[in-house]
């Protein structure tokens, strides 16, 4: 397997784990903006709590090596990879994807995902109530 740098990551194909289906017209109909100030306000804890669980759960199949700033984790505990998750942006490294997930968002990112990994993140977030759709460059 070719280990690809972060920036070369951030230019491959991703998709979004989200509590969304799939993405908003900017154009459309609703209240988009009202309701996502709303989660941020009084659901976003509980948002993460599902980014948490899906990663300790594909953590029971995949190494995640987890960075904050410059240090890298490597399978770090479930209660430290809680407190990164809840507390600062973080990169999660496995294989040859990363996640990317920042305590302010009500979304991760995944870039570069394998069809098995795809799989497994797409089972694993709807056990969660999340959903997994294509980036802006191809979204299906």
């Amino acid at each position: 397997m070719t280990t690809l740098t972060i920036d070369e990551l951030l230019q491959t194909p991703y998709w979004i784990v989200d509590i969304l289906p799939r993405r908003v017209p900017a154009d459309g109909p609703g209240q988009y903006f009202a309701v996502e100030a709303y989660w941020r306000k009084e659901q976003l804890a509980a948002i993460r709590q599902k980014r948490i669980q899906l990663l300790l759960k594909l953590n029971c199949y995949e190494d995640l090596a987890v960075a904050a700033e410059e240090a890298q984790e490597l399978n770090p505990a479930p209660a430290r990879l809680a407190e990164l998750i809840h507390t600062r942006s973080v990169r999660i490294m496995t294989g040859g994807a990363m996640f990317l997930s920042d305590p302010d968002d009500t979304y991760m990112t995944l870039f570069n995902p394998d069809d098995a990994l795809l799989e497994a993140v797409k089972a694993l977030a709807g056990a969660e109530g999340l959903f997994v759709w294509k980036g802006a460059d191809g979204m299906t």
